[in-house]
């Protein structure tokens, strides 16, 4: 069964970010773009997501898609199951657009527009097929952002509303349904309130561009990326709660603290103002320099998020749950026919936040990616969760890593397991870590099971034993690994 396929018409900044999105998912995507740079653009921001994108997660991604341009729109859309249009934002050339697209795709493709200013009952008039269009409003980067504003009318029915926001949830994106379709949809319209009030804030002298961003930055930015508006004013009511904080701060909204209702003339002194405090600001780099550096500071924050299990971190967790559940790290040893050759127990990319002042791996996530294989080789034998939770659990009683090689930012990892011994209350693990065939690491670890009331040494559960004893007899049989036994600074 071949990968399913995504058509990207219009291959810039948000259509290659959606190419990059459906790619590294497991898509085939196909584009059409008439600039002659298109192929170019489109490459520099895959390249850009290659790096950062597969680091949300930690296990890997599906194997990339298969990336082809097409010199037509019929070409492109051959065989979508999802078409996304995110050419200029003018309404003739969608229409036009929208005309070539149904004229040859599947009568049951999602078409959805990526447009931030046009509803989608304008977007379907005319068209042969309304019900297939829909507003399918992406944040950029859009292969990093999760949120999609959906827009549908009367004439998308549930039930091709609930399979398009299906795909979208099963590639880590946050479908969130506008309930009426508005004029710039939900975010925009706050977006476009504080740019009015910040373009008012740099005319009359009150501000820099700088120090506008420098407020949101180091302020409500923060709270608003993890608690959102309404929750972030709750919290502010203290124990009172959202009652008293309307109560306290309402009365304000009569002021005239904000001129939202007025917006500044847009001459060329307020855009030439704007730009040079712009270029003083931000102009010691390239776009794709603050590309990379926004995308490593939005790793780190959703990361940051997902260890929390909150906000957009949530749902990386729950992507990566489902890609889990698909993985060989996920079976566990009574649902394997073979366990004679080492096992798989991690299969994940290199983050960006890894990384050190030499650009690779920390030698504290040597470690990390070497206990998380033994974590996942504990839950494969059974000592999961539920086991832990009971009482039992194994402790790491001695660890010695060899670093062979380095592992670079978004690099694809694995960390097989050899079993070197496992009997009664002992169990001793031999990790190697590779890049596809170039060893990186391995990691030696000798583990005791213990009772966490006690916290002493006690026997596993007769489940937990004979699992591992299985592997432990079936091991026996492999040559001893390179690097067993190693003291610190021996020859090798």
């Amino acid at each position: 069964m071949g990968n399913k396929v995504a058509a990207v018409i219009g291959g810039g900044v948000i259509g290659g970010g959606w190419a990059a999105r459906f790619l590294l998912n497991g898509w085939d995507v196909q584009i059409f773009d008439p600039d002659p740079q298109a192929e170019r653009k489109v490459g520099e921001v895959l390249a850009n997501a290659r790096r950062s994108t597969p680091g949300l997660v930690d296990v890997v991604l599906p194997a990339e898609g298969k990336l082809t341009f097409h010199d037509t729109i019929e070409g492109a859309v051959d065989g979508a199951v999802w078409i996304q249009e995110s050419v200029p934002e003018q309404l003739a050339i969608k229409h036009k657009t929208f005309a070539q697209i149904q004229g040859v795709c599947a009568p049951d493709a999602v078409i959805g527009s990526s447009t931030s200013g046009f509803k989608p009952s304008q977007l379907q008039e005319g068209a042969a097929r309304p019900g297939q269009i829909i507003v399918a409003h992406p944040f950029n980067p859009v292969y990093l952002l999760p949120l999609i504003e959906v827009v549908p009318t009367a004439e998308n029915t549930p039930a091709f509303l609930d399979g398009a926001e299906a795909i979208l949830t099963s590639m880590g994106f946050y479908p969130l349904r506008v309930r009426k379709e508005i004029d710039a949809h939900i975010a925009d319209r706050f977006l476009e309130a504080v740019w009015r009030e910040a373009l008012w804030l740099v005319k009359d002298g009150i501000a820099t561009t700088e120090e506008i961003d420098n407020a949101i930055r180091y302020g409500f930015g923060i709270r608003w990326a993890q608690m959102g508006l309404f929750e972030t004013y709750r919290v502010a009511g203290g124990e009172a709660g959202m009652k008293h904080f309307m109560a306290q701060f309402g009365p304000c909204l009569s002021w005239p603290w904000t001129k939202l209702m007025d917006v500044p003339e847009f001459t060329d002194e307020l855009v030439d103002l704007i730009a040079g405090q712009s270029d003083a600001q931000s102009g010691a780099y390239s776009i794709r320099e603050l590309e990379r550096i926004r995308d490593n500071n939005l790793v780190s924050m959703m990361r940051a998020l997902k260890a929390q299990d909150w906000g957009a971190g949530a749902l990386m967790n729950a992507q990566e749950a489902t890609l889990r559940a698909a993985s060989p790290t996920g079976t566990r040893i009574d649902q394997m026919a073979d366990v004679s050759t080492p096992l798989l127990t991690v299969h994940r990319a290199v983050p960006l936040d890894w990384t050190d002042y030499n650009g690779h791996m920390t030698e504290a996530k040597y470690l990390q990616v070497f206990g998380d294989a033994t974590d996942r080789f504990m839950n494969m034998i059974g000592c999961d969760a539920e086991y832990i939770g009971a009482g039992g659990s194994y402790f790491t009683a001695e660890t010695h890593i060899r670093h062979v090689d380095e592992a670079l930012a978004g690099a694809v990892i694995a960390v097989r397991t050899q079993v070197l011994s496992g009997a009664g209350k002992k169990m001793h693990l031999f990790h190697e870590l590779f890049e596809g065939e170039r060893l990186l690491a391995t990691g030696e670890h000798f583990l005791l099971h213990v009772n966490l009331e006690t916290r002493r040494p006690s026997e596993p559960s007769a489940p937990v034993l004979a699992a591992l004893e299985r592997v432990a007899d079936a091991h026996a049989a492999l040559p001893s690994p390179k690097g067993v036994g190693r003291a610190v600074g021996q020859r090798p």
